[in-house]
């Protein structure tokens, strides 16, 4: 028999809902269209963010961002932007962003286990007067994803603490092989081992911002 043959599948809105019950109330009306003084400090204090986007075709991407805290900018109530920085120039998001404006973000605070999310509609700008305010180390971005906010709301903690996240206690990071090992070992590499590792070691960090 296959593993598939056992599969109980969920295939309706109302058969999901009857095995998940109703919300409560204070998960339905948390969400908001505007940015608030509260989402505007955690913004602030947000090094990290992942975001969620899908091509017309219904190809989806997630990609993680980070800069020094602040660095999505706070434009008005209903606006933020997220500069671009040196990444492998793939574009995958980007290029489902040109194809559907639609965009999904969740904002991390390390140590804190609620995170922000941000649901709206996306633009790629390549230069604007704000891109002065989104300079790091004499880098300024090449180009910036224009968000305007549809939805938003605090997601609440259980995920981070199911998982201990942020607990040193749990973290274990030495059971998986050093990135160089990985590349080498999932990939077509031209470079031998000892390259890759010299390409991830300190010379990629000095790399981060060009």
């Amino acid at each position: 028999m296959a593993v598939t043959d056992t599969i109980m599948q969920i295939t309706s809105w109302a058969e999901l809902r009857e095995l998940l019950g109703t919300p409560a109330a204070r998960a339905v009306t948390k969400e908001r269209t505007r940015l608030h003084a509260r989402d505007v400090e955690w913004l602030a204090a947000s090094p990290f963010c992942l975001v969620a986007t899908c091509g017309t075709d219904g190809t989806c991407d997630v990609s993680p961002k980070g800069d020094p805290p602040g660095f999505a900018l706070v434009l008005d109530e209903q606006t933020i932007a997220i500069p671009e920085r040196p990444g492998n120039r793939r574009a995958d998001g980007f290029r489902n962003i040109l194809e559907n404006p639609h965009i999904g973000l969740i904002f991390l605070v390390p140590g804190r286990r609620e995170t922000l999310r941000i649901n709206g509609r996306a633009r790629l700008v390549r230069d604007a007067p704000f891109f002065d305010d989104m300079i790091v180390k004499g880098h300024r971005p090449p180009l910036a994803v224009l968000v305007e906010i549809e939805q938003i709301f605090f997601h609440c903690m259980k995920a981070f603490m199911r998982s201990g996240l942020w607990e040193p206690e749990s973290w274990n990071p030495g059971a998986l092989l050093p990135h160089a090992q990985i590349v080498k070992s999932v990939q077509p590499c031209a470079e031998t081992l000892e390259e890759l590792e010299r390409h991830y070691g300190p010379r990629y960090e000095q790399q981060l911002y060009g």
